[in-house]
Parts: structure tokens; sequence; C-alpha cells
């Protein structure tokens, strides 16, 4: 399958590749949300997509419009912000993030809680964050559910008595018979370098992906997979057509160095983000992730059966409920 971006570079993607309906499961949200923005045409979807797939892209449009038309303006220079950070500001301190709020305030005292969809926008108008609450359907989080309960062994294993914050038990709900998710943090990925094996030459498939149910996992989460590439279509185009590219490269190299669980894994691989972090009933404490690039969006999801979850932006002053999607 060929595909061309708005700057027509051409990419390959296999067609047997699930990213191929994540593709047009794009195609349909970016037009759809389009559309609505300018009043144009109705948008049929692809006869590719099934009709759960379709339902949960026109969710999605419907809180992006809200998100879109209620922006909120930040005074924060975030552009500033970012490069007054260095690797040493891991948000632990609680002095230097003082400091840092010192030289780049948010503009306001306290902190803005925001609660309905919405657009985060800095001192330059650019969109810093999306806020997107409801924006999963019933089915699309059942499926992360059922994928939660593949995943129950690995998220098991990864609590530490020790260790770092993101896997250290003393974050973590224990858990009990009312429990329905197991407690832990895994990373799943296609392809990426391990940590501690920077200079290795190869990327692989990571270990949470080489057992006997890695395709039932990765089935299990196409869709919510798809879901959140179609937001990332709309909110940040670029960083899309950068992921496809390099998915395009990635299935070109397992081939040619005939990689063949990379090259089996990419088959069910649904999203152009090359990894996903799941984390599950832990609470997280004030941090600053510097994998991250400033220029580019993580999306951040939350499924589960709670009230008053928060979420604290302190750089920027202001915190919302789940999900939301914005730059670090």
């Amino acid at each position: 399958m060929n595909v061309s971006s708005t700057s027509d570079i051409e990419i390959t993607l296999w067609r047997t590749w699930a990213l191929t309906v994540t593709h047009e499961a794009c195609e349909y949200t970016e037009q759809k949300f389009n559309a609505e923005k300018t009043g144009g045409d109705p948008v049929i979807p692809s006869p590719n997509l099934d009709t759960d797939l379709v339902m949960a892209c026109d969710r999605l449009v419907d809180r992006l419009i809200k998100a879109y038309k209620n922006p909120i303006q930040m005074p924060i220079d975030i552009a500033r912000y970012s490069k007054l950070i260095s690797p040493k500001d891991t948000g632990h301190n609680e002095e230097r993030e003082e400091k840092l709020l010192q030289r780049c305030p948010p503009g306001h005292e306290g902190t803005k809680l925001v609660e309905i969809p919405a657009t985060i926008l800095d001192v330059s108008g650019a969109i810093i964050a999306w806020y997107l609450p409801d924006a999963l359907t019933d089915a699309t989080q059942k499926e992360i559910w059922a994928a939660s309960d593949l995943l129950a062994p690995m998220l098991e294993e990864s609590i530490k008595v020790d260790g770092n914050w993101r896997t250290n038990q003393r974050w973590f709900k224990p858990s009990s018979e009312d429990d329905v998710l197991t407690p832990g943090c895994i990373n799943v990925s296609p392809a990426w370098f391990q940590q501690g094996h920077e200079n290795q030459l190869d990327p692989q498939v990571s270990a949470s992906l080489k057992g006997a149910l890695s395709e039932k996992i990765l089935k299990a989460i196409a869709r919510p997979a798809a879901i959140a590439t179609a937001a990332l279509r709309v909110m940040h185009p670029e960083q899309y057509w950068a992921g496809l590219r390099a998915f395009g490269s990635l299935g070109e190299k397992a081939q040619s160095k005939e990689l063949p669980k990379m090259s089996e894994t990419l088959q069910y691989w649904a999203s152009v983000f090359n990894s996903l972090s799941v984390i599950s009933n832990r609470q997280t404490p004030n941090h600053r992730d510097h994998l991250s690039i400033p220029e580019c969006f993580d999306i951040l999801t939350s499924v589960g059966n709670y009230s008053n979850a928060r979420m604290n932006v302190g750089g920027a002053g202001w915190e919302d409920g789940w999900p939301v999607a914005g730059k670090d």
C-alpha cells in the first residue's frame, strides 16, 4: 500500500499490516473533523473500517471539535520554558521546580482546573495540549480492559520492592478481591532500544511481545491504538506522517536484515507511536520525561471505574481529568 503525505513523500506499507487500517481510520477522522469545523459535506468512511471503529472515530471527532472550539490561553511561554529545562530537572526537586516557575511563571495564581473538552494554548497561541474527556466508546474501553487481562502476569512481575518510582511498589494500589486489574507497569514495543543498550545496532521487539500471547495482545490493542493515532493525525499531522514513514522504514529493515519476530510484530502493530506504556493502579508522582520531544505530543489515556481523578501539570499551572494529550 502506498500513501502520500502533504509533502508528497511516498510511504510504503504492507497491505496486511494493521497500520493500513489505522491509516484509513485516520483519513476518515481528519476529513470528518475538517468537514465539521468548516461546515463541509458529510464524509463517508472507507468500507474497510468496521462499525465499531467508525463509531469510535465519530466519538473522537465530536470531542476534538468541542476541544477546538474551547481554547484556553495561558500566559506561559512554552518555548522559553523548554529551553530552561535541563536533564537534571526530573520534576522531583521542589526547590528547583519553584525556581523554574519564578523564571517562567504560568501567569495566574493557583491551579487552573479544566473539566470539559478544551485546547490549552501558550502565550504565542500554539496548542500545547488537548483535553478530551469521554473520548473513548464503551467498546474501545472494554478492549483496553481485555488487553490488560492478557498482560496481567507481566504487570504483576513488573512491581519491585525497590528501584525507581515507575515500578516501585509504594506507588501502586495493592491488589484485593475487588480489583479487576492487576497493578503494574510495563512497556510494549515492536522495535526499540532496550534501556542500557542504546548502542546496539538494531532495535528489538520488547520482552512483553516475545511470548506466546503476543499476537492476541496486539490484536486486543489494535482499535485503541488506531483511535490514539487518529487523534494525533488531527492534533499534529507532521508527527503523524513522521511516524508513518518510520514504520515504513522499519518494515523494510526487518525484511532486509531477516528479523522475523519484528516483521511478525509489525504486521499487527496499529499505532504510529513505537512504544506503549501500560500503567495499572499506580499513583504517579510529579516528574518530567526527558525522552519526550518538546515539539511533539504524547497521548495519555485513562480507563477505569473511579471518580475525582486529576492530572496536575505543575509547570503550566493547570490540572484536568483524563484522557489528555499534551507536550511535556
